[in-house]
């Protein structure tokens, strides 16, 4: 494939250079909102620590976890947010039919524990985000999408766009709803919650691995008018944010290193820097590296504890396909 379609397909959505008034307005808000970023991080460890102290003995002589005082691996508790905006690509494989509303979505998935804190803080006022919604999905240790099982991940989208339909496609301006290419109705590593009372939320999955020509990354989308229907369905309206969340490159070689992860050898796996998407939107402040530590506070093979913080405009609600998904900041 040639590499303009392939730097197109990999930024599926609208999308466009940002000036510097639009980096200097982003810099600005997430430096606004730092010192309250730091403290709401710093309160979630706590209490997350409390919690997996408390999960090490759940009463039967069961022990889950073993907790240490050993200093985390990366520094966590550093003051900083990304700006999440629909600029950033959903991608392809998202499937609203499979998302449900569960924290815990790991259902038959093998792969290294992954839980994953998430707080939302609006950058406007500085304060938490309450009883929003958090709707994430990944891949699996193979690269592959539930609801999406039948396509390769091991071949580029571009050549699975044109197995189906006999043309290539034009990613200028997005290819739309691309729900018709789904091949199944399974729903493992999909999940959305809302977030409590101190802005927070969390989810229990797997580590993802990876697909062809992109990094290691977990779709997040944020939706501040949801309810849930009488069929349990979920109902909302446009999406506030779009992100996609990336990881720590030493720590992926690690996991990388590990069953069932290490069977993946049919493609080679894009480092942050060599992921189209990463490199182009990291600079807008819209998504950000997660924050890790061992979740048994000994060794990440055992299980990763992720911490991330997103900053929500909720005055620039877009969908990021009908509308503008990146209009101009003033």
């Amino acid at each position: 494939m040639y590499p303009l379609l392939k730097l197109i397909i990999a930024h599926l959505g609208p999308h466009k250079s940002f000036d510097s008034a639009t980096l200097a307005r982003r810099s600005e808000l997430a430096k606004r909102c730092s010192d309250q970023v730091g403290m709401m991080k710093r309160d979630r460890h706590t209490m997350r620590k409390r919690n997996l102290a408390a999960r090490s003995n759940d009463g039967d002589g069961n022990t889950t976890y073993t907790i240490t005082a050993a200093a985390p691996k990366y520094d966590f508790l550093k003051n900083d947010t990304c700006i999440l905006t629909p600029e950033t690509s959903n991608g392809p494989y998202v499937y609203p039919p499979s998302q449900l509303l569960r924290q815990n979505m790991v259902e038959n998935q093998v792969g290294v524990p992954l839980e994953l804190d998430i707080g939302l803080i609006d950058v406007n006022t500085c304060e938490p985000l309450t009883n929003v919604l958090v709707d994430i999905w990944h891949c699996n240790a193979t690269g592959s999408y539930s609801s999406f099982t039948g396509l390769d991940p091991n071949t580029d989208f571009g050549t699975l766009y044109h197995n189906l339909t006999n043309t290539y496609p034009n990613g200028t301006h997005g290819l739309g709803d691309l729900e018709w290419m789904h091949t199944d109705n399974a729903t493992w590593l999909r999940g959305m919650w809302p977030t409590d009372k101190h802005g927070a939320t969390s989810f229990q999955t797997i580590f993802p691995g990876f697909y062809v020509e992109r990094a290691i990354h977990i779709h997040a989308q944020v939706h501040t008018n949801w309810s849930v229907l009488t069929n349990g369905t979920i109902a909302h309206g446009r999406t506030v944010s779009t992100g996609q969340i990336f990881i720590d490159e030493a720590l992926e070689e690690e996991i990388m290193a590990l069953e069932p992860y290490a069977s993946h050898t049919q493609i080679t796996r894009y480092t942050n820097v060599e992921d189209g998407i990463y490199s182009t939107e990291s600079e807008t402040g819209a998504m950000t590296i997660l924050d890790t530590e061992p979740l048994d506070g000994v060794d990440y093979k055992n299980g990763v504890l992720g911490y991330i913080t997103f900053g929500v405009d909720t005055t620039q609600i877009r969908d990021g396909s009908t509308v503008n998904a990146n209009p101009s900041v003033v």
